[in-house]
């Protein structure tokens, strides 16, 4: 995995964790991949991996069964969901129509179709 400077790499895993929870793999209830696994996937320290899943468990996303490992939450995705939609709603989309202000882009001219 290839890091960006702009966030912390912890972050940028749980990102990244958060997407393949999104599509299903693993499922809700489902057993995480160990920290180990994690961390030699994609190249960084197991500390970093343990910091995302900390950071994980404390936003309820997934929970750790002691001895065992840690899980996906039954909700898991739907809070993803909803705190992925009000990310996009409240930073990215802001940035996006001031770009097409400055641009001169009509929303008339975006191709949403293509989109949906």
């Amino acid at each position: 995995m290839e890091f960006r400077k702009q966030k912390p790499i912890y972050l940028q895993i749980a990102d990244r964790l958060m997407e393949q929870i999104l599509s299903g793999d693993p499922a809700e209830d489902e057993r995480m991949p160990s920290v180990r696994d994690v961390a030699t996937s994609m190249g960084v320290n197991p500390n970093t991996v343990m910091r995302t899943f900390e950071y994980l468990q404390g936003e309820e996303i997934i929970y750790n069964r002691r001895g065992v490992g840690y899980f996906v939450a039954a909700d898991a995705r739907k809070k993803i969901l909803a705190e992925q939609r009000r990310e996009f709603l409240e930073e990215e989309l802001p940035l996006i129509k001031q770009r097409m202000k400055m641009l001169g882009i009509g929303i008339d001219e975006l191709m949403l179709d293509d989109l949906v």
